[in-house]
């Protein structure tokens, strides 16, 4: 059998799940790049300064957005805070918002609004429940005395199943997930559950970031075996899995260091051909072996 490594393939546009468009003057150089990457749908983080807790903050972004780009749809989501109340999500419903992202207090950028007791935000997750609208996860736990970047997610596993058990029709996205207990546990939860893969997890590891700043991110790259459990997600089919880059740019000035390196990884010009060289490369591997 031989296989034809230089066949062409042209592919619709992709629908990324997860992406950080910034705003002001970063956004104008950002966002023409979603089409480059070969998206022309996007799912847009509320991770601001500040964040995008209101219906009208969403709205008006969106349009702003839409003002630098507007061959892209945008989905938008809020940001999970104290502020946010089950009207809010009736509201956000009616605006045709997509969901609601939760990031945990401190673990990654702009997130120090973040949650530190989700049973805190149980009648929010209630709502989102019942108006069939999404719940996008920050999977990480905040360092602590048994806690550091490399066992974040580890760590947060235990509250992904404790929501899927409260709330088992609430539609729950792990994101950016890194390790193969992650994809292990996305798979055996329920049909509401789904996790995102990154572009950049599909080829970095601990060594990398360790190295470089410009690979660091939240969360970090793992071991080599988590980077294939990604890979075979990524390369299965399975409805379950499906891309959000995470796509974070900084200044670079920011990603080189001072009192502390951004986290994040810009490859929104990049991205589906990043993901379809990779998801190819590991599709070749295993129909080799059946040569």
């Amino acid at each position: 059998m031989v296989f034809d490594k230089f066949q062409d393939v042209e592919l619709p546009a992709a629908f990324d799940a997860h992406v950080h468009l910034r705003d002001g003057a970063m956004s104008e150089l950002v966002v023409p790049t979603i089409r480059q990457g070969g998206a022309n749908t996007v799912y847009v983080m509320p991770n601001l300064v500040p964040p995008i807790t209101t219906v009208q903050q969403a709205l008006d972004y969106r349009a702003r957005l839409q003002a630098l780009e507007p061959n892209v749809e945008y989905l938008m989501s809020l940001y999970l805070h104290e502020s946010i109340t089950p009207d809010v999500i009736k509201e956000a419903k009616k605006a045709g918002i997509t969901g609601v992202k939760s990031y945990p207090a401190g673990v990654t950028t702009n997130s120090s609004s973040g949650v530190v007791d989700y049973t805190l935000f149980y009648p929010i997750f209630a709502e989102l429940e019942a108006q069939n609208m999404i719940l996008n996860l920050h999977g990480e736990s905040p360092s602590g005395s048994s806690i550091t970047v490399l066992n974040a997610e580890a760590g947060f596993l235990p509250t992904l199943r404790e929501l899927h058990a409260r709330f088992p029709r609430l539609r729950i996205i792990l994101e950016h997930c890194t390790t193969a207990a992650a994809i292990s546990t996305v798979r055996a939860l329920g049909p509401t559950v789904a996790g995102t893969i990154t572009a950049h997890h599909l080829y970095i590891t601990v060594d990398d970031w360790a190295g470089d700043p410009f690979c660091f991110c939240k969360p970090v790259a793992k071991t080599p075996e988590d980077r294939d459990a990604l890979l075979r997600a990524a390369a299965s089919g399975s409805p379950k899995f499906f891309l959000g880059t995470d796509s974070a740019p900084h200044a670079a000035t920011a990603k080189r260091g001072g009192d502390r390196i951004a986290a994040g990884v810009f490859t929104q010009p990049y991205a589906a051909q990043l993901v379809g060289r990779r998801e190819g490369r590991e599709q070749g591997l295993e129909a080799e072996r059946y040569v």
